[in-house]
């Protein structure tokens, strides 16, 4: 797959060290990080900066969470496919990220394959 017919993705997560392990992985696996926020504030002016194909996104995070940056993102976006990444289950938190537009959910610590797994099949959705 060349550069230029890579999904693009936004990975969105207060930690350096997820974002870094993130982009690598994906990076490796024929897609092309095409931006990274700390924050959701900032995933949403990185959203609006970059159009990725699809949007990884830390739930809890200052400045507003990732619930609210996939609120903000769908309003700008109802298409956006925004995948969530969580290091909790919170029955309630998960279905407030559905319930505002994220199209799938993944629990840290993840495997690699479980995460383009799921990828590949939101992008194909």
């Amino acid at each position: 797959m060349s550069d230029s017919n890579s999904p693009t993705v936004l990975v969105v997560d207060d930690e350096l060290f997820f974002r870094e392990i993130l982009k690598k992985m994906l990076a490796d696996s024929g897609f092309k990080v095409v931006s990274e926020a700390c924050d959701g504030a900032e995933a949403v002016q990185k959203y609006s900066e970059t159009k990725p194909a699809l949007v990884l996104m830390d739930i809890y995070m200052s400045a507003i969470s990732g619930i609210e940056a996939t609120k903000e993102i769908m309003a700008i976006n109802p298409s956006a496919k925004i995948i969530i990444c969580s290091g909790t289950g919170y029955d309630d938190d998960i279905a407030a990220a559905l319930a505002a537009g994220a199209k799938a959910v993944i629990f840290k610590p993840f495997y690699d394959e479980e995460v383009l797994e799921t990828l590949r099949n939101v992008l194909a959705s």
